[in-house]
């Protein structure tokens, strides 16, 4: 069983009125969940490097009736990459995103760039490659690498959450 995206970001526990960056969009299904659970006074930036994905996240987000969400371009790996200004989000998700990053210590500093004091961060991504169903054996990082390089990057582990049989899912917290 995959995971749930709908339980991935109730287990995040989003605030209404919060500010969300969505890094590695794709095609906004995360991001369009996290923008209804942060409401109408909230807002989600759906980060994303390909752009051709771009169109479709807006116009899944339009299909949802989300007006809450900013698509833009944006490349995660790189300082200031994403656009944001420093500090200008509470939460940052990044789902299925690390197997694909090549300058992992880049993005790590990048979310943490954009994040204000004491931000939180959901990381999921894949345990294994499952035949070739997920990414390839030599992509993955384990749980425990994951784990290290976020909390070498300047972040406390919070908690596990259940990212569905082929993830993992953590939560961890910008430290000041």
């Amino acid at each position: 069983m995959f995971s749930d995206p709908s339980h991935t970001i109730a287990q995040f526990e989003l605030q209404s009125g919060s500010t969300v960056a969505d890094l590695g969009a794709g095609t906004g299904v995360l991001s369009v969940l996290a923008a209804q659970a942060v409401g109408e006074a909230g807002r989600v930036y759906a980060i994303e490097v390909q752009k051709g994905l771009l169109e479709k996240l807006k116009n899944h987000a339009r299909a949802a009736r989300t007006h809450n969400v900013e698509a833009l371009w944006g490349d995660i790996e790189r300082r200031h990459g994403t656009h944001l200004r420093e500090r200008t989000v509470d939460a940052c998700i990044a789902s299925n995103v690390l197997f694909q990053v090549e300058h992992k210590d880049s993005f790590v500093a990048e979310v943490k760039r954009i994040l204000k004091p004491g931000g939180r961060v959901l990381l999921v991504d894949w345990t294994d490659s499952f035949n070739n169903i997920g990414p390839h054996k030599d992509h993955i990082v384990t749980e425990s690498a994951a784990r290290a390089l976020f909390e070498k990057g300047g972040f406390a582990f919070m908690k596990k959450i259940d990212a569905g049989q082929h993830h993992y899912g953590m939560i961890f917290r910008k430290i000041n």
